[in-house]
């Protein structure tokens, strides 16, 4: 169903905190913009075959896939805010000796590919927290115009830095546009380093960087709306991504042209992200999400068509605007649907997951379609992109992003402080907690189906390792439900995890039982020491 209550699209700036990050968020995104289109020119210069080319789309991207995950641990876990500051630091240093290299003649490919995977590794602990400190800065409300006006930071980045870059490297070459993006970040820092954040003041103990890493994804493994967008971020970025890999080679060897004919190309599609960001708020309210993301599909599919079969290069800037306004579209979509899908404990570990399946899929598929392209040619490759992502869209009706929006993720105390004798150390356990209800056999099939249908996903999303329902066999009335925790402290997370969602399921259960349940905490032995002996007995 279609938004009716989206606030505009500008919103969020009336807000300072986001409007000063907002607008360095641009400036740094302009730089990452001239450094990648520079970046792809050089390699065309150095090393011009498509795989070599497609390579930098991979050097780029293939860090976000292989670091996300602990990167968005490291979100949840640690201070976003100084994990921000220190990821801005190392890309001004490892943006500035590309620069300084290529201004004094000595770069080499392999140093091009290396350092551009050293700069995606910082993006990659860089974007996570970035993007779970967003509902920090607004209000719920307005978050789809912050995640909307994010997408436009890039696309007014890619519709600029692209343009900029080929000027640039026209005049001065590659390096001086490295140069500028190293020191594009230094706004992002000021802003940072300005912004008092309230530190979160926790009662337990903090996640282990592994065991965070695994409750992230136990919990994308079972959240639906998350799973929806794993599997539409995949099936459209990896078919997408050709587009991406081979534009500059089809600009340098297809249309025979230079840099600046490759920035205004690039450019369009950051200008075509600038018309869909505007008018995006206007179609939630009139279009669900999965209806504006299909046409978004078929634009970005018109795209890599004409970049296979068209030569008129007026043409494909106009396609290039629809393509961009595609992209934005789909892009803008998935990361709102990972936002309203996680809950807040996990925002971080959620989007980095969603970070990892989009940028690995940008990844492979610029890989994969570098190959095809060596085998078959780049124009039978972008017409094979055009037409799996045309065939792609069969995958909408059984992947709504729309399910993002049916559950209340706000935290809600539903469960009691557990009862406890003597003092547990927070590393006790496993932890094993039972629930016993009185179900009548003329309801028990009602109460099995909601108890593994709705409960069960959400014991084993908030931490469950383990999870059974089991029927006493002297007295057929009596269920009880068992699940598994790692530790005390994993267990006492699981009661600040619990939202107004979980509250409604837990509800329609007690509604099948008679009184109420009756909850009892295990605590596994730890073994006696072995006792010691004297070895001259």
């Amino acid at each position: 169903m279609a938004d009716t209550t989206a606030p505009s699209a500008w919103s969020p700036l009336r807000r300072p905190l986001f409007r000063g990050l907002w607008i360095a968020d641009v400036t740094s995104n302009i730089g990452t913009w001239m450094h990648d289109s520079a970046a792809a020119w050089l390699m065309t210069l150095l090393a011009p075959s498509p795989l070599m080319v497609s390579l930098v789309q991979v050097a780029t991207t293939l860090p976000l896939f292989l670091l996300a995950l602990p990167a968005g641990a490291l979100a949840d876990v640690l201070d976003r805010r100084r994990i921000l500051l220190i990821a801005q630091v190392w890309l001004f240093l490892v943006a500035g000796l590309l620069g300084v290299l290529t201004i004094a003649g000595v770069v080499q490919p392999w140093m091009l590919l290396l350092i551009t995977l050293a700069i995606g590794a910082g993006s990659a602990i860089d974007l996570p927290s970035w993007q779970a400190i967003i509902p920090e800065t607004v209000s719920r409300e307005e978050l789809p115009a912050a995640v909307g006006l994010g997408a436009v930071a890039i696309n007014i980045a890619r519709a600029l830095g692209p343009a900029i870059a080929g000027v640039i490297i026209v005049v001065g070459g590659p390096g001086p546009a490295f140069l500028i993006n190293a020191v594009s970040v230094v706004g992002v820092f000021y802003v940072l380093w300005r912004w008092k954040r309230e530190p979160v003041r926790a009662s337990l103990p903090a996640e282990r960087l592994v065991s965070a890493m695994q409750a992230g994804v136990r919990y994308v493994r079972y959240a639906p709306a998350l799973r929806t967008v794993a599997v539409r971020a995949a099936t459209f970025v990896g078919f997408a991504s050709a587009l991406w890999a081979l534009l500059p080679l089809v600009v340098r060897v297809t249309l025979g042209r230079g840099p600046v004919s490759y920035g205004v190309l690039v450019g369009s599609l950051g200008l075509g992200g600038l018309i869909g960001a505007s008018v995006l708020p206007a179609w939630r309210k009139r279009w669900s999400t999965d209806a504006i993301t299909a046409i978004a599909t078929a634009a970005f599919a018109l795209g890599c068509l004409s970049l296979a079969w068209v030569t008129n290069f007026a043409v494909l800037v106009a396609v290039m605007v629809i393509a961009g306004a595609g992209w934005l579209t789909i892009l803008s979509s998935l990361i709102l649907a990972a936002q309203r899908g996680a809950a807040a404990w996990v925002r971080g570990r959620a989007l980095s997951i969603a970070t990892l399946i989009l940028f690995g899929s940008l990844a492979l598929g610029a890989l994969l379609w570098g190959v095809i392209a060596n085998q078959a040619g780049t124009q039978w490759a972008l017409t094979a992109a055009g037409g799996a992502l045309l065939l792609g869209l069969t995958v909408i009706p059984r992947f709504r992003l729309a399910a993002a929006d049916a559950g209340n993720l706000e935290h809600s105390q539903n469960w009691p402080d557990p009862v406890v004798a003597e003092s547990l150390d927070a590393e006790a356990g496993p932890v094993l907690v039972t629930v016993e209800y009185i179900v009548e056999p003329e309801r028990r099939a009602a109460f099995v189906d909601a108890m593994r249908s709705q409960l069960r996903p959400i014991r084993r999303r908030d931490g469950a390792v383990f999870w059974e329902l089991f029927v006493d066999s002297a007295d057929p009335r009596r269920c009880v439900e068992c699940w598994l925790v790692e530790s005390w402290a994993e267990h006492l997370r699981q009661h600040d995890r619990t939202t107004k969602s979980d509250r409604e399921v837990e509800d329609r259960i007690r509604a099948l039982v008679v009184g109420r349940e009756r909850t009892t905490h295990y605590i596994a032995l730890s073994p006696p020491p072995f006792p010691t002996t004297d070895s001259k007995q």
